[in-house]
């Protein structure tokens, strides 16, 4: 069947997710003066953030973890971590990281270029499991709202990826289907294995060259070489 639809993953997919974290970060570890309570290093409390916030975040896709507490959570874990006790701080911390990195508007490379080649062949949606709020003000503020026909978020789903609901919640949404259907993505665990799980094609987005044993559809490390596949 020919191709119609094209899911695309968020974060680090097409929003440099990291490069934005790591800039709201060092924002926060100064407007806090982070230094003055014994961290001495932004970067050092960035690392030490970075571990607490991807267990914190396998936990909440275990639902484990909810929304509200993951928020605050791992940023009293890091302060800890540095032997700071004060909730205050933290809930703040949680806060202002909330509120503010969504506005940042750096993109994977190439990720524009992409989807100006790809708009006018296929039908464009994002499917992420970040929060609802959150990823349509990345949208919105970088510039790739007009690019998409729908936005899915695991919130409005009900359920995470790689959970098969929430790619029949999209596959509803959208009046696609899986087999005319391809998901981008840069996650093993929740992208790829989800699409795998309901027989859809996946591109893994695969930058730094992970090793992996799954049997994938196709994958590339730059966005620029999905054109090829695609068009």
């Amino acid at each position: 069947m020919k191709l119609k639809h094209l899911f695309f993953d968020l974060d680090r997919t097409l929003w440099d997710f990291d490069t934005n974290s790591y800039e709201e970060l060092t924002e926060l570890y100064h407007s806090y003066s982070l230094h003055q309570k014994g961290i001495s290093l932004p970067d050092e409390f960035i690392k030490v953030y970075k571990k607490i916030n991807d267990d914190c975040w396998d936990k909440y896709r275990q639902n484990l973890l909810s929304k509200e507490n993951l928020r605050s959570i791992r940023f009293k874990l890091t302060l800890e971590y540095f032997g700071i006790d004060s909730k205050e701080l933290a809930q703040n911390l949680g806060r202002d990281y909330v509120n503010n990195s969504p506005y940042r508007t750096k993109l994977i490379p190439n990720a524009l270029e992409l989807l100006n080649d790809l708009k006018d062949h296929y039908n464009l949606h994002i499917i992420t499991n970040g929060f609802q709020e959150v990823q349509h003000i990345k949208v919105q503020q970088s510039g790739l709202d007009n690019f998409f026909n729908h936005i899915i978020t695991s919130e409005a789903a009900g359920a995470k990826k790689p959970d098969p609901i929430i790619f029949n919640h999209a596959f509803k949404k959208t009046g696609a289907t899986a087999s005319n259907s391809v998901i981008i993505g840069d996650d093993l665990n929740t992208d790829i294995s989800g699409a795998i799980a309901v027989n859809m094609k996946a591109i893994y987005f695969n930058p730094h060259q992970k090793n992996h044993k799954l049997s994938i559809w196709k994958e590339v490390d730059n966005l620029r070489d999905i054109k090829k596949i695609l068009l």
